[in-house]
């Protein structure tokens, strides 16, 4: 995903940059199996496919040509910062996470939802029972869900894009 990032941004074409955003798509998609999240994967996969075959087609009819002029620091050192941030933010979350596959029974005797009646409102800080499952095991679900809808937004802004990329002089 990281090297599709890079070709995209750093390539002069822009249907390499649309089919490297396609590569980050679908390892996303891998990343939402491994967390066993498979209803998230798929529609990973189809919002990825239709928007692919969307910007590919549209890439062919406006053409590949670029446009553009002389590339600026700034922008890529805030998105590295950002990137950096994410990453740290994801190994200290990942390292608090419980196992991948690990039941909710093994933090607990009783069953979970013994636990989110005993515990629910003062691990997640809601004012309500309901509001702690949401903000437990629904929080993750959105996040991915999100995700998704974010690719398939920055894919088009890739396309759609005002600035293209500047043909080399030879």
């Amino acid at each position: 995903m990281l090297i599709g990032a890079f070709v995209a941004l750093y390539t002069d074409e822009l249907l390499s940059a649309v089919i490297a955003l396609g590569a980050i798509g679908f390892g996303s998609s891998g990343i939402f199996l491994l967390l066993r999240a498979p209803d998230l994967a798929i529609t990973q996969v189809v919002v990825e496919v239709i928007t692919l075959v969307l910007l590919i087609r549209a890439t062919m009819v406006i053409g590949a040509h670029t446009a553009g002029g002389k590339k600026q620091l700034l922008p890529y050192l805030v998105a590295g910062g950002i990137v950096g941030g994410l990453f740290i933010f994801s190994v200290f979350t990942l390292q608090n996470m419980p196992e991948i596959g690990s039941s909710v029974m093994d933090r607990i005797d009783d069953a979970p939802s013994l636990y989110y009646l005993l515990q629910g409102l003062d691990l997640t800080g809601s004012t309500n029972q309901v509001m702690s499952v949401l903000l437990d095991f629904r929080a993750y679900d959105t996040l991915g869900e999100a995700t998704v809808i974010f690719t398939a937004v920055l894919g088009g802004l890739t396309l759609l894009r005002k600035n293209g990329r500047a043909e080399p002089n030879e």
